[in-house]
């Protein structure tokens, strides 16, 4: 495709957050207006609305993106949920001309619903909001190939992944495409669908699914499409959004590129975004609209007659209280929320403060959070003679608020149903276990460990994989290399996820089927008066 200019809306600098809503809505509604009034012309626009990484978060969600009790709901404190996105999707496409609705994948795993339902309530759910297609994340791998399969026979739009190859797969090799066409204004628009290539370290595709190279699976896609005469292409891509960079580098013909994967929040008012909405790569508009329903993305794109983007403006809309919950939808969710609510309502326990679990900080640093599941975890199996506890900080997915701890939420914090895992090793093992956690903490990557029962010290000056850990100290003292330790984790971790494969090959003794580590931190916090979580100096790096 040719090159062509782009232009942005010139954003004003805000802090108050209902006022930069209320100028983008402003901003977004004028612009629909002139687009109606402007004169027939050669160009052709395009309203992409766009969500990703919902992790079953049907209900509102607290700042903190846990869960949000009704009486919060009522005064205006929570975001999301399926209801305000209803509402919002209806309201954009009352004011855009064509349009698409797509999902940048991870709808499954987060919460109860997904416990419960697994794929069968997202959707339904995404059904009743029209979504035109979406990619597959790696999460909708959770509970293998035969529910993502389910999931696929249950939506009425394409669900889609170009740089697999799952021909071999027969609960997939008929039912998930790499690429789709839809039409819109008389206009065929190409659809395609990124999976992250390290599935298999993430989630549980199985033996018969791999992955490959995102820039020539698109580019191959890219070539089919142009090669049927389609010049307007849409890659939905649960990648994370320097691959979507990389990818909008190094492709031809790759006009928009709807995010996912690792929350990343693009804005043009935002101090808090990692870049600007749209973020151009030439001339291709990269958007990413954080997580879990918070924000619906909405970009406006205009294409002259090569097809080329000669406009991309826009920016994620708030789903907070000024979005009115969908009565329908808010009353169906109900009804799927009664077989749960008899297990999430029951209180656990009471944490006197915040207790930290935001992937942020858990992620690339030491974290309450994550210090107080390692703790649950060595204290359930220390008289086992296990010395260490190491937990993978994408097994953390929110945290806890101060007040009231139920059930609810600590499924909110770990809801993906690991089970305990305990094993023997010697010290090399953990040293090269540690180093593979930290290996990719610029990418914010949830492999990062947080621990128990050992403290390490680790330069992030060191390239990966070359010796970035520098001490790690057991008990006090310095780790042996030749010794052996008893180490607990998760089954997941302990199988080689999250980039573990020491653990998987050099695991001895390995028992993967204790207690769900839901409720192992639940009996453990149950236990105390007022739960508290503090950094212990577990992890340090050098100065």
């Amino acid at each position: 495709m040719a090159s062509g200019g782009f232009t942005r809306i010139p954003w004003a600098t805000f802090t108050d957050q209902k006022v930069i809503g209320m100028y983008v809505r402003l901003m977004i509604s004028v612009a629909a207006l002139a687009m109606s009034a402007a004169p027939a012309t050669a160009e052709y626009r395009l309203t992409v609305l766009h969500t990703n990484d919902f992790h079953a978060r049907f209900e509102p969600i607290s700042k903190y993106d846990s869960g949000c009790s009704a009486e919060d709901n009522s005064e205006g404190k929570c975001f999301g949920g399926y209801a305000r996105l209803v509402t919002a999707v209806e309201e954009a496409r009352r004011r855009a001309g064509n349009h698409i609705l797509v999902d940048g994948g991870d709808q499954f795993q987060g919460s109860l619903f997904y416990t419960h339902y697994k794929g069968k309530a997202a959707a339904e759910m995404m059904n009743r909001m029209g979504y035109d297609a979406m990619t597959v994340g790696n999460h909708e791998f959770d509970d293998g190939p035969e529910a993502l399969r389910e999931f696929v026979n249950s939506v009425n739009f394409p669900v889609l992944m170009a740089n697999a190859d799952y021909s071999a797969e027969p609960f997939l090799a008929d039912v998930i495409r790499k690429s789709a066409v839809i039409e819109r204004g008389g206009e065929r628009l190409g659809l395609i669908g990124l999976t992250p290539i390290d599935t298999h370290d993430t989630s549980s595709p199985g033996g018969n699914v791999t992955f490959t190279d995102p820039v020539a699976a698109v580019q191959e896609q890219v070539d089919i499409l142009e090669a049927d005469g389609i010049d307007k292409i849409i890659v939905l891509s649960h990648s994370g959004y320097p691959v979507d960079r990389h990818v909008a580098a190094n492709t031809d013909g790759v006009d928009i590129i709807v995010g996912g994967h690792d929350n990343t929040y693009l804005s043009n008012t935002s101090d808090s975004a990692r870049g600007p909405y749209p973020t151009m790569v030439g001339t291709t508009a990269i958007v990413h609209a954080y997580a879990y329903g918070k924000f619906l993305g909405e970009l406006n794109v205009s294409f002259d007659d090569r097809g080329v983007i000669t406009e991309a403006v826009g920016e994620p809309i708030a789903m907070d209280a000024d979005v009115a919950e969908d009565p329908g939808t808010k009353a169906r969710i109900g009804e799927l929320a009664v077989p749960l609510d008899e297990v999430r309502s029951r209180v656990v326990a009471r944490a006197g403060a915040l207790i930290n679990g935001d992937r942020a900080v858990c992620r690339v640093m030491e974290c309450p959070m994550g210090n107080l599941l390692t703790d649950a975890m060595l204290e359930r199996v220390k008289d086992q003679g296990i010395q260490i506890a190491f937990a993978n900080s994408g097994g953390i997915r929110a945290s806890f608020e101060a007040g009231d701890v139920t059930m609810g939420d600590v499924l909110t914090v770990l809801p993906f149903q690991n089970t305990l895992s305990t094993f023997r090793i010697n010290g090399q093992g953990v040293i090269d276990a540690l180093e593979n956690g930290v290996s990719q903490v610029e990418e914010v990557n949830g492999r990062f460990p947080q621990v128990a029962g050992l403290s390490f010290v680790w330069d992030p000056s060191v390239s990966p994989g070359e010796g970035r850990i520098k001490e790690v100290l057991v008990a006090g003292g310095p780790i042996d290399p030749d010794a052996i330790y008893g180490v607990v984790t998760n089954n997941f971790v302990r199988g080689g996820g999250d980039g573990y494969t020491v653990f998987a090959i050099k695991a001895n003794d390995a028992y993967d089927y204790g207690p769900d580590l839901a409720d192992v931190l639940a009996e453990y916090i149950a236990g105390k008066d007022e739960v508290t979580a503090k950094l212990h100096g577990r992890i340090a790096t050098v100065e």
